[in-house]
């Protein structure tokens, strides 16, 4: 007679699959890979608690966090002030951005200001979303995922696509979206990536963040990041533990 394994102690990770070197997979098959899957499964061996990883919509990631479904959210989820109101956050571990991608053969757009009342394609629920709002008087066209930006963008139903950095850099560097530049001057806003957790949950918080700085001392967390990306850390916008801490303190 087989006994049920005691699945107490897992860490039960939300994240969304985007395609991109951060999270991808087969669900089905329990397998996940990317940036941030290692991140986390080595976040989880410092806490030794087994991880558990769930693939779910975007836009469903905090609702179910609050809801208990599961203990953490790591997937490209941008710090905002918003954001805070409702989860808390660890430690940032990616500095991000925005950027805007356009076909190559647009003449009209080469600048933030020519967005302006152009159809634009962003992520449902994703901050790129709320910063295209703010662009006078765009068409907002939102997607469930980026890719289907990149999509739309292919064949003519917006003009422009903004998305995270890292997903526009990684779509064209694949070329799974060709014919296509991105606008300058590069990036529109600076973000950065955190983990999310309950509000009440604040052991865990200061366990993720001793993880966090545990995994950057140690070099385990430049070991992932260069496993995943081709420009060195260093280059991350100078990211590094120390930094974080001086920007957070500020």
């Amino acid at each position: 007679m087989n006994e049920k394994q005691d699945t107490s102690n897992n860490l039960r990770v939300g994240t969304a699959f985007d395609s991109s070197s951060f999270a991808f997979g087969d669900s089905e098959k329990n397998e996940f890979q990317g940036f941030e899957m290692e991140l986390i499964r080595a976040i989880g061996r410092e806490l030794g608690r087994p991880v558990q990883i769930s693939n779910i919509n975007f836009e469903g990631l905090i609702q179910l966090l609050k809801s208990d479904h599961v203990d953490v959210i790591i997937a490209g989820l941008t710090i905002t002030d918003a954001r805070k109101e409702i989860v808390s956050f660890s430690d940032p571990y990616y500095k991000s951005g925005l950027t805007a991608v356009v076909r190559a053969d647009e003449s009209e757009i080469n600048s933030v200001e020519d967005l302006a009342g152009k159809k634009i394609g962003v992520k449902i629920a994703a901050t790129s979303s709320e910063f295209a709002k703010t662009i006078p008087n765009a068409e907002i066209h939102e997607y469930d995922l980026a890719n289907d930006t990149f999509t739309a963008l292919k064949n003519g139903e917006i003009d422009a696509a903004i998305n995270d950095k890292p997903l526009n850099d990684h779509a064209i560097a694949s070329n799974q979206v060709t014919e296509v530049r991105i606008i300058l001057p590069g990036i529109l806003v600076e973000e950065d990536y955190g983990i999310a957790v309950r509000k009440d949950d604040v052991q865990l918080l200061q366990q993720i963040n001793e993880a966090l700085k545990k995994l950057h001392e140690s070099g385990e967390y430049a070991r992932i990041y260069s496993k995943w990306f081709e420009a060195p850390e260093e280059d991350q916008q100078q990211f590094s533990y120390t930094s974080l801490r001086n920007e957070i303190s500020q």
